[in-house]
């Protein structure tokens, strides 16, 4: 599993660890969090899981989410990062890397989101696999029709709606790169 870091100019981006749990606990049981994501918001279990598949994904796929967190104060931000969730949806997705963001509810409306998706783009150019013309492979995004902010970075770090899918019997948007 990569040690690695990275910082931009306000954040700093680190695999998470054990002593997050209690911040993103306090991010995935927002209302506001849960509106476009899961539903509903989850339980200190749900985020034990969270937080236990973003260590696998590093330490099986070689990529994962990475904790955000402000680098003046220390104070946690949301999560970012690429999966490979085998999620049922239609069309699939699979071995695709799945890009995803979610910061807690204080930190929305600052550009916190686009630093910290792009900063995961310049990891992903460095180190994903590269497409067979050596182009940079291909990324996605899923995102709640409704979820207006969310869209916003995502055009604003270089993500074109692609087609719609169904998951979980809900239409939601693709966004690829």
């Amino acid at each position: 599993m990569p040690n690695d870091s990275i910082d931009t100019e306000r954040l700093t981006l680190r695999q998470p660890t054990l002593a997050d749990f209690a911040d993103s606990t306090a991010m995935w049981s927002s209302p506001d969090v849960a509106r476009y994501t899961t539903g509903r918001p989850s339980t200190r279990e749900e985020v034990w899981a969270r937080l236990l598949r973003y260590a696998g994904l590093w330490a099986t796929l070689g990529l994962g989410y990475w904790v955000v967190r402000e680098r003046a104060t220390g104070r946690y931000l949301g999560e970012v990062g690429f999966g490979d969730f085998r999620r049922d949806i239609t069309p699939p997705l699979d071995g695709i890397p799945e890009m995803g963001w979610v910061l807690d509810p204080r930190a929305h409306g600052r550009g916190y989101a686009t630093e910290a998706v792009r900063a995961g783009l310049a990891w992903a150019h460095e180190n994903l696999p590269r497409a067979a013309d050596g182009s940079p492979g291909r990324i996605v995004a899923i995102i709640h029709p409704d979820n207006a902010p969310s869209i916003r970075v995502a055009e604003k770090c270089g993500f074109r709606r692609g087609a719609d899918a169904i998951y979980k019997d809900e239409r939601t948007l693709v966004f690829e790169r």
